[in-house]
């Protein structure tokens, strides 16, 4: 059996050691106890564990133990490697648990656990996921962007120095606000199956860097630099929008009466006791962070310099396809349960993610 088949296996676990071992700190989140209703508490230290599984990285591979473009080279293996570790963890997670559809393959696919958690919730599944597909998808992408360097010491591609400088901010970035992340769709109304297990071990840190996966070993197209700054700011604009409107329903649910950045006041329409909140990021689409997400996508495909490539283009359609459905899943889940209130929210902010177009 190929050692690098076992790769991502030990990076789940190293990453688990050290989310474990790690000092955290505790916050409460947004999902409450089924039992008391009291707001679960998540011990939080992703940044740190990405920063120390890093230093192990640069460690073994400057003392001669790993190659540093491992993760290049064996990437195909590794991907078969980490889908297996995912397929038996959907396994194991799902089986044992009550059914919640008449469809095994419904509870599969969607999950039965809501919110599974070991150590008296020192780990919490959904974080944990999120947290070790982000750090193995940094390490693929420090990985493939050395394999270029490797490649073409003398003229390296500028657009593949900044998509890896892209999704490192993206990554480490993500880490840092993971108590917002506790307030968002994934955390309060998925279950843990396929979709998030398998999707976090496997398809989030194989997939997000396709683009750099497909042009790694092609030499450098030479983009002028005025473009590589234009498709930094696309990048920008759209963590902007998505960042910024986070943090603004974090702050209206943690802080209802709080502006966001010190000006930004929250408006809402409201009803029945139910309010959603209509101002700031919230007045310019139903879902403005989706549009930040694509946006962010666009910019690191057009940065590699292949726009003719297919390769790259997957990431941004993979958003497209992955997001349209979801707003249109929340348009439902909300209209169920706040009702009129929904109605008129809709009619304050009649776009769906696109301003003007959708």
């Amino acid at each position: 059996m190929p050692l690098a088949l076992l790769w991502p296996l030990a990076v789940y676990a190293i990453v688990l050691g050290l989310h474990l071992v790690i000092p955290g700190r505790w916050t409460d989140g947004y999902v409450k106890d089924a039992a008391t209703g009291a707001p679960l508490r998540y011990r939080l230290n992703g940044l740190l564990v990405l920063f120390a599984t890093l230093a192990l990285w640069v460690l073994a591979c400057s003392r001669g133990l790993l190659a540093w473009d491992l993760f290049y080279t064996e990437r195909w293996t590794m991907a078969v490697g980490a889908c297996a570790v995912g397929l038996v963890f959907t396994l194991a997670i799902v089986l044992p648990a009550p059914k919640v559809r008449s469809s095994l393959l419904a509870d599969l696919y969607l999950g039965r656990l809501e919110n599974p958690r070991w150590g008296g919730g020192r780990v919490d599944a959904k974080m944990y996921l999120y947290l070790v597909g982000a750090v193995l998808l940094e390490l693929n992408v420090l990985s493939f962007a050395a394999h270029h360097l490797a490649l073409y010491p003398g003229d390296p591609s500028r657009g593949v120095l900044l998509y890896a400088g892209l999704f490192t901010f993206f990554v480490a970035e993500y880490l840092t606000f993971e108590k917002v992340h506790l307030y968002t769709y994934d955390l309060f109304a998925e279950r843990v199956g396929f979709k998030l297990g398998w999707g976090c071990l496997v398809f989030y840190p194989f997939f997000y860097g396709v683009g750099l996966w497909s042009v790694a070993d092609r030499p450098s197209p030479h983009t002028p630099l005025p473009l590589l700054v234009l498709y930094g700011l696309v990048f920008f604009c759209g963590w902007a929008l998505s960042r910024g409107a986070n943090l603004q329903k974090f702050l209206f649910k943690t802080r209802p009466e709080a502006r966001l950045f010190g000006f930004i006041a929250p408006r809402t329409v409201s009803g029945g006791g139910k309010q959603l909140l209509c101002s700031g990021f919230w007045s310019v689409s139903r879902h403005v962070n989706y549009l930040g997400e694509i946006l962010m996508a666009l910019g690191l495909t057009l940065s590699l310099g292949y726009p003719g490539a297919i390769g790259p283009w997957l990431y941004p359609l993979y958003y497209v396809a992955l997001l349209a459905p979801r707003e249109r899943d929340d348009h439902r889940r909300c209209q169920a349960k706040y009702g009129p209130v929904w109605d008129e929210y809709c009619r304050a902010v009649p776009y769906r993610i696109i301003p003007w177009v959708y």
